[in-house]
């Protein structure tokens, strides 16, 4: 399941919207196919023994069918959202938490991986920010170094636009932009006509 459109701000994409890696989900499901493969043995055997290992089997099936189960749900209500803006975090079934922190805030992202991690393609992201929770660990995410590379690429287009963003208010206005705003001015009474001759002439003497 997709992170919702409707939560994001205007003109604000997603980049990456990931769910834990697979393996998050491997141990319960393994203990779920050693309990079937343990209930199959129980039944080939005879009398009492056999009917009370078969009844203990099944119990471990349908715990290991519920663990499973918790754990899928899980997996599908966990994200983890980079967006052109912030780092979006929400995870819980029942019960929702979540966090999102603006790219401006993050001051170093890290990942690790071990061995296994590597040859899955799976590993732990490490991001610091500033406030009262600056550090945060998320587990068993797909392609760590690449989710790393892709917040780093974001926070540099951030302060790219910013950057855009400041150089554009502090640039001057033309003699023309100016002659507009004082006729904006003169039209609603904050000059007078002679106040609006003499700053034209002169504009007009700069051009």
């Amino acid at each position: 399941m997709s992170f919702p459109r409707k939560y994001l701000n205007e003109g604000e994409q997603i980049v990456l919207d990931l769910r834990p890696h697979w393996v998050f989900l491997v141990p319960s499901a393994a203990l779920a196919v050693v309990a079937l493969v343990l209930t199959m043995a129980a039944s080939t055997l005879e009398g009492d023994v056999g009917r009370y290992a078969l009844y203990a089997s099944l119990v471990l099936v349908v715990l290991a069918a519920v663990r499973l189960l918790a754990r899928i749900a899980v997996w599908t209500t966990t994200c983890f959202v980079v967006t052109t803006d912030r780092l979006i975090h929400r995870h819980g079934v029942f019960a929702k938490a979540g966090r999102e922190i603006p790219l401006e805030r993050l001051n170093d992202i890290s990942f690790s991986q071990t061995l296994l991690q590597r040859v899955l393609k799976a590993g732990d992201v490490l991001i610091e920010s500033a406030g009262e929770r600056g550090q945060q660990h998320f587990r068993s995410f797909p392609h760590p170094e690449r989710t790393q590379n892709e917040i780093h690429r974001q926070i540099e287009l951030a302060q790219a636009r910013d950057a855009d963003r400041m150089a554009g208010a502090r640039r001057e206005l033309s003699p023309l932009e100016q002659l507009d705003k004082l006729a904006e001015l003169r039209d609603r009474g904050v000059l007078s006509q002679a106040e609006f001759e003499a700053k034209k002439a002169e504009l007009l003497g700069r051009m």
